[in-house]
Order: C-alpha cells, then structure tokens, then sequence
C-alpha cells in the first residue's frame, strides 16, 4: 500500500458531531488557562487554540480547538459524544472564578471547508494551522491540511448565512481530518493517552512555558526526561478500522502495541487511521488492527515534524 492517489476533494460540510462550549465572564481566559494544556490568557482574537484537558496522572480526557471572539468569551469545539462529560468536569473546578459554562452547541453551526471552497467564501488558504480569521458573523480557524489541501473550521451563530460551495461528504472530511494527522478525541479512546502519544506537542496543542494545569507534572516530565515511548502515525489499510481498535506487531502476538485513535474511508475505499503506538514497534515488522491476525497497516508518512526534546 502506498500513499493514496486520491486528495480531499474542495467543498463544505456540516460538522454535526461537534458541539460547542462557551465559556464567559472576566475570568474565562484565566479558569481556562489553569484547566487546559495550551495558553489561553494570551490568545487573542486573531489566533486558535488546540488544547487538551487531562486527568492528574496527564491522560487526555478531551480535546478542544478553542477561540477568543471577545475578551470575556472562550468558545470551546470538541466532539459532542464527550461534551457533557466535560462540560461537568471543567464546571467542579469554576468555584469562585468569574466565569459560567454551558453547552452552546445548539446557538452555532459548524462547518468544514477544503481547498476551493475557501476561496469561494473569501478566506485566505493558508498551510500557517490555527488562525482565526473573521468573516461577517462567522469565525474561520485555519486548520492543518489534509495532503497539500488547505482546510478550514466554520463557527458561526445559528440562523446566519452558511458558507458557499459544493457539498463535501461527511465521511470524506473525516477522512481530511485524519490525513491531516490531527487527532480529535471521542469516546473510545479516552483516558488513554499523555498528550504527546498524540504529537499534539508537535501541532500546536501543548505549552510548555505555561503555568499549572492538571496532569502537568507528567506531560512535562515526558517531554523534558526523554520518557515518552509512544506516538501517533498515520497508517493505510484495504479494510476497515475502528477508534479503540488494538494494534499488533508481528512480533508480539499477546500483547498489543498501539490504538486506533480515529478512521475514516478513502475515496478511493481504502482506510486510513490515526494510531497511537509504541516507537519501537515501528522495526517489528508487519502491524495489526483489531488482533494479530487483523487488519494489516502500512505506516504513512506524517505531514509535520515531530519536535524534538528539549
């Protein structure tokens, strides 16, 4: 199996499996700043955010791509499965900051957009991820691409004009997201991870100049002591895959050696996943999913570095 010949077609799509939400008060920069693993007191109203909120021992429980439309509001986009959860998780720790939580997810539409589709609604295609852009009422976060094609994410307030362009299938964005190399986490696969077995030190999701957050003893210590044994990579199977599939290497039939961490079919029927496994099973020859005799990958090529430790 080599790299797919096909690209992510340019069009628009309704993300429906994304929700939204909002944080607002003086203190929403701050309470999130000391919750999440990247730098919100900072972000301005030009820049994204890709966080993570993790359990004390540094395991991801959420993933979040984060902007500032104003100075006291925070809108926060993750996968619905999981939003309740966290949306009750973040809300224990408030206490006595000046700041309130809720479930926005009905109050925006969200859309992905690829290659032409940006130029249609005037929005600069950019390969530079994590920018906002503002485009009448609706945000433009600038994405990492998916194979050269440039993408974007639509949040505008319901009942707005939807972005204009051919309409790009759902399963066909997913696909994007995976090629883009970018996690996104759903229920499967939670609490399985330090935030590094994902790179999301290498994309943006990760600050390690900031204060405290929880877990941050041990994702720092996994990038600053060389201890990280895990990472992610994109792999391409003739059959399907599964979030929270195992994976094995010839090697080792008992014990497993990665998980998927999200799939998608190919245009052209092929599969591709985000896995995450241990680094060493790279050199151990044929891998896996879903048991030793499962589906076969072929590792790809990532499309960014992967910072180096400190």
């Amino acid at each position: 199996m080599t790299t797919p010949a096909h690209v992510l077609p340019s069009g628009t799509c309704a993300l429906s499996q994304l929700g939204v939400i909002a944080a607002v008060g003086p203190d929403a920069a701050s309470f999130l700043h000391g919750q999440l693993t990247q730098d919100f007191s900072l972000m301005d109203s030009t820049q994204a955010r890709l966080a993570a909120l993790c359990t004390a021992k540094g395991r991801m429980i959420a993933s979040f791509v984060g902007i500032r439309p104003d100075p006291e509001t925070i809108l926060l986009v993750c996968s619905r499965d999981i939003l309740a959860a966290t949306l009750k998780r973040l809300s224990m720790y408030v206490l006595r900051a000046k700041a309130k939580l809720r479930d926005a997810s009905d109050e925006f539409a969200l859309y992905g957009l690829a290659g032409d589709a940006l130029a249609a609604n005037d929005i600069e295609a950019t390969t530079t991820p994590w920018r906002r852009s503002v485009k009448g009422e609706a945000s433009v976060v600038s994405l990492y691409p998916a194979d050269g094609v440039a993408r974007a994410l639509w949040i505008a307030p319901v009942g707005t004009p939807a972005p204009v362009g051919a309409e790009l299938d759902p399963a066909l964005w997913q696909w994007g997201e995976v090629r883009s190399g970018v996690a996104t986490l759903t229920t499967p696969v939670l609490d399985a991870f330090v935030p590094q077995m994902l790179n999301y030190e290498s994309v943006g999701g990760v600050n390690f100049k900031k204060g405290c957050y929880p877990g941050q003893e041990v994702v720092a210590r996994s990038q600053f002591r060389g201890t990280l044994k895990r990472r992610a990579y994109i792999v391409q199977a003739d059959q399907a895959m599964a979030a929270g599939q195992e994976v094995f290497a010839a090697s080792d039939a008992e014990q497993p050696v990665g998980t998927v961490v999200q799939a998608a079919q190919a245009p052209d029927g092929a599969w591709a996943a985000l896995i995450s496994m241990q680094i060493a099973a790279l050199q151990d020859g044929q891998l896996r999913a879903g048991g030793p005799q499962g589906v076969a990958l072929a590792v790809q090529p990532l499309p960014y570095g992967l910072l180096e430790d400190i």
